[in-house]
């Protein structure tokens, strides 16, 4: 079953306009989450990227946080869903061609969720390779990264490179050189015992989970530094791991064909078992919706 507008409909008849703009242009924003045991872990603070994500884009979305909440659950209900992946896209919605966005009277908005799979459990126990590909993150002053877009060329280009190199995830790096981000990623290391990653000044999309991991770094009394990073950094790093909403720590075996340090290392270990810490406690504080 799909949310899709105003109510809930069979996969087959969840059809979207050829003119609409989301497909038309990209035009339009997204959430991804993860439920465990029925709930949806940090639904409030995907909501309020949401709600950022449209406002930067002047796309008035059609409903309030909490319908959506109330959507969103209902959806996970529908499906019989308790371990998931819950996406929300918001489009600009149907309207002739043309870039002009008073084209679309109304947004187009959907609410998927599907039975969570879990990642190869070798990936956590060898960890994955990275490749660091030659496509550029979009500059900032082009396209602010804060903004989660149902655009996503730039990432499959990155994606594609990756692929070609035998690569678990591609990690671009921004104009300048510096170390940005995953296709679907954010990205860490440890250097003298500090943890480190790319400051959300190098154009970055701030992602839920990196702000978990970065407190509970502090919290286990382990040194963060958000800077600006050469890929050389990575190479030379005791350890290397990636974080999304879905994979939550995953540790990096290699980059570019570089052998890292250890994979997985002491301190990713520990910040994953912080992280699920985390989720752990929000499962049980959380009232069934």
């Amino acid at each position: 079953m799909i949310y899709l507008n105003n109510r809930l409909v069979p996969e087959k008849k969840a059809l979207v306009s050829v003119f609409d703009h989301g497909f038309l242009y990209g035009d339009g924003i997204y959430e991804t989450m993860r439920a465990y045991k029925g709930v949806v872990f940090m639904l409030d603070e995907h909501l309020e990227r949401l709600f950022r994500s449209a406002s930067m884009i002047a796309l008035k979305i059609p409903m309030a946080p909490e319908a959506i909440r109330k959507a969103v659950y209902q959806t996970l209900k529908a499906n019989g869903h308790k371990e998931a992946v819950i996406r929300i896209s918001i489009s600009r919605g149907k309207g002739p061609i043309g870039l002009d966005p008073d084209l679309c009277p109304s947004p187009t908005f959907v609410v998927m969720s599907g039975e969570f799979r879990k990642h190869p459990g070798r990936h956590y126990r060898k960890g994955v390779k990275l490749a660091i590909v030659e496509t550029r993150r979009n500059y900032s002053g082009a396209l602010d990264p804060r903004i989660k877009s149902l655009n996503f060329l730039n990432n499959i280009l990155a994606k594609i490179e990756a692929k070609k190199r035998g690569a678990y995830e591609a990690v671009m790096l921004n104009y300048r050189g510096y170390v940005a981000e995953g296709t679907i990623s954010n990205i860490f290391f440890i250097k003298d015992r500090v943890l480190c990653t790319p400051a959300a000044g190098v154009g970055i999309l701030d992602g839920i989970t990196r702000r978990i991991i970065i407190d509970s770094a502090k919290e286990l009394g382990i040194g963060v530094r958000e800077g600006r990073f050469r890929k050389e950094d990575i190479y030379h790093a005791r350890e290397v791991f990636i974080s999304n909403t879905t994979m939550e720590v995953m540790p990096v075996a290699e980059a570019d064909h570089i052998k890292i340090g250890t994979a997985p290392g002491e301190m990713t270990l520990a910040l994953h078992q912080a992280y699920k810490k985390k989720v752990n406690e929000f499962i049980k504080s959380s009232p069934r919706d």
